[in-house]
Parts: C-alpha cells; structure tokens; sequence
C-alpha cells in the first residue's frame, strides 16, 4: 500500500491526498505515489475501488498471534 498524494499547484510540493491505495488505483485515479512510503495491509482492508477502507478496517481488526 502507498500514500496517494499530488501536487500543490501554488508551492509545487506534493500533498498527500488522505488515500492510501494499491499502486494501480493511485495512478488510475491521477495520483502519484509517494515514493518514501510503503506499507502493509491485510487485503480484507481494501475497498472493491483499491483503497484503504476505515470501515474494513473497522469490521476486520488486525490480531497479532505470538
């Protein structure tokens, strides 16, 4: 999973959009991907659209086992 971030038209810096999706939904969608982000995500987390849902999220909680 990335960070989905794009352009300040007024200072030229990327922003980060709120989104973070698979490679394909971010450039789909016109994004850019923030190159010094990577992370993991259980695939029950992603929408039908590619992105981090909070509700997913929600309903399927993380549990670490050691």
């Amino acid at each position: 999973m990335f960070d989905a971030v794009c352009l300040d038209p007024n200072n030229g810096r990327q922003e980060w959009t709120g989104r973070l999706g698979t490679r394909e939904a971010i450039r789909r969608d016109g994004f850019e991907i923030d190159t010094a982000s990577l992370a993991f995500c259980p695939h029950e987390w992603i929408n039908s659209v590619g992105y981090v849902d909070i509700e997913l999220v929600r309903k399927f909680p993380l549990m670490l086992a050691l």
